[in-house]
């Protein structure tokens, strides 16, 4: 009970500042357009995801949730949520084989509709549960991680049923990814280690939304920046915005804090590892934790000391050397901080609340594949946020529309 009570009260401050997903759970009480339906879930079990299923719920959804990430899961939000009448599966640092069984268990509701963060839902769906396909009509993926799998099961005839790329919208990327994850990151790598960021070097490995989030924030905190890409195009724009640029090789002996933010693996390889400094700090903000190789930290290591600090462990070379590996190099920002501010996420899961009821109204008429959220829910969304905030805009006059939609006036 005590967990339930702690977990509503961290569901209720989150709500203060997700205003628009508040209003949006208000629309659905009274339109219900998921009545009737079975949701499967698997999310980070947070005080903003419960506030996203309280709105599901409340348009009529039954929902089971399984976490994308044990670390992530605060246990006290999980019990409150059970409160509600949502079926939870899910515990603070449960082990691989747990984290599995959590997500099966998920999947006995025997869902319509799925919420995917990272794929491994509908990864398990394609290979060990497909006895339940048929009965799945739609999806949501929130993860940049999870898309590139999406598109590759696409690009290979797998997939078998729509899924909506919820991490793919405007509000989505240039908010959640760049502003939420850079500042979320850094949380934290502070909380981990109490760390001066200010004149030190931070490799930021990839330089997509989430990574220029990152590079940001760590440059206002007067950071030395490097950049390390594989994109030709992203790199030149990492340079033309100041930032030093270098292949992981050259970056690696000279960086005091690296955090990667790919959605790739072995970005940190043993080779890597062999030439860092003293000292260096390394953080995984990427969805999995396979973008820094642990086993090959491990395996390089002569000593390894658990929890010197909480959610950091450090790994001593034979040469003497220490490398601290943060969360296990799992996301650093949900397992050593509380992932991104309520306000970013307002946005992210106001997009995925309505797209969730558009996928429950359409999905009869879609093939199998990937989707990419309507227009008109991104616009709905930021034009919502502003209104929420009190922030005003131009509109267009009459000239000014005519103008647009004219090829006849020239100059």
């Amino acid at each position: 009970m005590d967990l339930s009570e702690s977990g509503e009260r961290q569901i209720s401050w989150a709500a203060r500042s997700m205003p628009v997903l508040t209003a949006i759970g208000e629309r659905f009480a009274l339109e219900r357009p998921l009545d009737g339906l079975k949701i499967a879930a698997c999310l980070h079990v947070t005080a903003e995801t419960a506030v996203l299923l309280g709105a599901l719920k409340a348009g009529g959804a039954e929902i089971a949730l399984a976490a994308s990430n044990p670390l992530s899961t605060q246990d006290d939000v999980a019990e409150a949520l059970r409160s509600y009448g949502i079926q939870v599966y899910a515990r603070a640092g449960v082990d691989r084989t747990a984290y599995y069984r959590h997500i099966h268990q998920a999947l006995d509701l025997g869902p319509d509709l799925v919420l995917d963060d990272g794929c491994d839902l509908v990864n398990i769906l394609h290979t060990e549960r497909t006895d339940l396909l048929d009965g799945v009509s739609g999806g949501c993926e929130e993860t940049t991680t999870g898309i590139i799998r999406l598109r590759q099961m696409a690009a290979e005839e797998a997939l078998r049923f729509p899924v909506v790329a919820v991490n793919d919208t405007r509000t989505k990327r240039m908010f959640d990814n760049r502003y939420g994850t850079g500042q979320s990151t850094l949380d934290g790598i502070m909380r981990a280690t109490n760390t001066m960021l200010a004149g030190r070097t931070v490799v930021v490995a990839g330089f997509g939304y989430c990574g220029r989030g990152v590079a940001e924030r760590a440059k206002g905190f007067g950071a030395r920046v490097i950049v390390t890409e594989i994109d030709a195009v992203k790199a030149l724009d990492a340079t033309l915005q100041g930032y030093e640029v270098r292949p992981m090789a050259q970056a690696a002996m000279t960086g005091d804090l690296f955090v990667t933010v790919t959605g790739n693996r072995d970005v940190i390889r043993a080779e890597h590892l062999a030439v860092m400094k003293d000292g260096a700090i390394l953080a995984n903000a990427g969805h999995f934790d396979v973008e820094i190789d642990v086993r090959a930290l491990d395996e390089l290591a002569q000593e390894v000391h658990r929890g010197v600090r909480p959610n950091t462990d450090e790994y001593v070379m034979p040469d003497g050397r220490r490398l601290l590996l943060l969360a296990e190099g799992r996301l650093v920002n949900l397992t050593a901080a509380e992932g991104h501010p309520a306000a970013v996420m307002d946005m992210s899961f106001s997009a995925q609340a309505l797209a969730v009821a558009w996928l429950a109204g359409e999905r009869a008429n879609l093939a199998p594949g990937v989707y990419d959220v309507p227009e008109e829910i991104d616009h709905e969304v930021a034009r919502l946020k502003l209104a929420a905030t009190g922030i005003g805009i131009d509109v267009l006059t009459a000239e000014q529309e005519d103008y647009l939609h004219s090829w006849r006036v020239g100059s």
